[in-house]
């Protein structure tokens, strides 16, 4: 009775709305159905409502909403629509490849044991766990057997369980994802942040930290661009060596290089000393939930302990899927088909830039599906804005500044060229463009 009046108070309810039959409403509240017959026959002698044979139960014509300081006036929305998704990261949702995938799952499916559609083990159904050996092995240089893989449902759960498994705080780069950071921190693990260069991070900062693990992004380092030095890939290693350590290397965009053969992964230098993480949340879509854990030897039974008994969390039949999409090539077509596209999209992002705002470095562009672009000082805010205005969803370089940083500050826009669909790429350029600041004024 409450709710209602005060739905038809504040106008929620307006005068000659039909209610419910009582016995409808019952059902839907879980309560008896003389409750709601009392409560509406109540609300009808107070004036709320009317009630006449045939027509039902509706509120009473003369129940005028009344002005209440609980119930303002709405307000327009302060966010405009929008119209371009520029986020960084994001694939292109529409080239997931559906024929393929399905094909791969009939095969899958009428060749699967009767015991993949038992209990799940942890370690990832042994398909995929040897697919995958073999596949690492050949494109991106990892030296693994399938008893060290374990397979997870994408980069943050494998993180999830190392924070289980790791001791003490863990160094990461200056510029990164914060919910990476969060989820060590969420752990009780404290994260200590590395600067950043156009060469990666700086390793050699680690020996004096005291620390014994490091997260990085060797292959193309996130956000910033840029695989890391082959002088400092050496040095890491030598440090996990000399101190114990473990490298969590991070194969962010591994597979999309552009201007060259892609970078081999750093694990291949000390398998013993790089726990590998990748997935295909990027190649393929994120919402398959696929991802893989190469780890040292001594180090998978505590990711086991810490992932439980059981595979609870990757879809078995997705696995088997997996499997198959690598084994009879198609994932290797697919990713060349989506390195051309990519290409091309970025090529397209590089040049509008230089045409219409060359005032404007464009960096991180050798690989991923993102890339940076350098702002003014103290112009990103403004930058932002603009971009909302335009109905651009964009993020700005300082989102991914580890807060304990002491690198100076840089401003910049963090441009994804992934997601948006072919037709609309130009226009989502046009409002980029738009957004972006002008030549600083030299005399200003």
């Amino acid at each position: 009775m409450n709710a209602l009046r005060e739905a038809i108070r504040c106008g929620r309810l307006t005068p000659g709305t039909r209610l419910p039959p009582y016995r409808t409403l019952a059902q839907d509240l879980g309560i008896a159905r003389n409750t709601v017959a009392d409560a509406y026959a109540e609300l009808v002698e107070e004036g709320w409502l009317s009630a006449r044979p045939g027509s039902g139960t509706r509120v009473a014509r003369r129940a005028e909403p009344l002005p209440t300081e609980r119930a303002p006036r709405p307000q327009r929305p302060a966010h405009r629509r929008v119209l371009h998704d520029l986020m960084p990261s994001s694939p292109d949702a529409a080239a997931f490849p559906r024929a393929a995938w399905l094909s791969s799952a009939r095969r899958a499916l009428a060749a699967a044991p009767n015991d993949a559609f038992g209990v799940g083990d942890p370690r990832g159904r042994p398909e995929l766990r040897e697919t995958l050996a073999e596949y690492l092995a050949r494109a991106r240089g990892v030296r693994t057997e399938p008893d060290r893989i374990v397979i997870c449902s994408g980069f943050a759960h494998a993180l999830k369980l190392l924070g289980r498994v790791l001791e003490g705080p863990v160094a990461v780069e200056s510029y990164g994802l914060g919910f990476h950071r969060e989820l060590l921190e969420d752990a009780g693990l404290a994260t200590v942040p590395l600067t950043v260069d156009a060469h990666g991070a700086l390793v050699d900062e680690l020996p004096e930290t005291g620390i014994r693990a490091t997260m990085l992004t060797p292959a193309h380092q996130f956000p910033t661009g840029g695989p890391l030095h082959p002088e400092r890939r050496t040095a890491v290693i030598d440090w996990a060596r000399s101190c114990g350590g473990l490298l969590v290397e991070d194969d962010y965009d591994g597979e999309f290089r552009y201007d060259r053969q892609p970078v081999g992964a750093v694990q291949g230098l000390d398998p013993d000393r790089v726990v590998y993480i990748g997935s295909v949340s990027k190649s393929l879509s994120p919402a398959l939930r696929l991802g893989w854990m190469v780890t040292p030897g001594w180090l998978v039974d505590d990711v086991l302990a810490a992932k439980g008994p059981r595979e609870l969390w990757s879809s078995v039949t997705d696995q088997l899927t997996l499997a198959d999409f690598i084994a009879c090539g198609t994932y290797d077509r697919h990713l060349r088909h989506m390195r051309q596209k990519y290409r091309r999209r970025r090529d397209l992002l590089v040049g509008t830039i230089a045409e219409r705002a060359p005032h404007v470095k464009v960096r991180g562009i050798a690989a991923g599906l993102h890339a940076v672009l350098d702002l003014p000082d103290d112009s990103e805010e403004a930058a932002l804005r603009a971009a909302r205005m335009q109905g651009l969803t964009v993020e700005g370089l300082g989102l991914y500044r580890h807060p304990d940083s002491t690198m100076p500050r840089r401003d910049g826009l963090v441009i994804g060229y992934g997601t948006p669909p072919d037709h609309a790429f130009t226009a989502a350029l046009d409002a980029l463009c738009l957004a972006l600041p002008d030549l600083p004024d030299d005399d200003g």
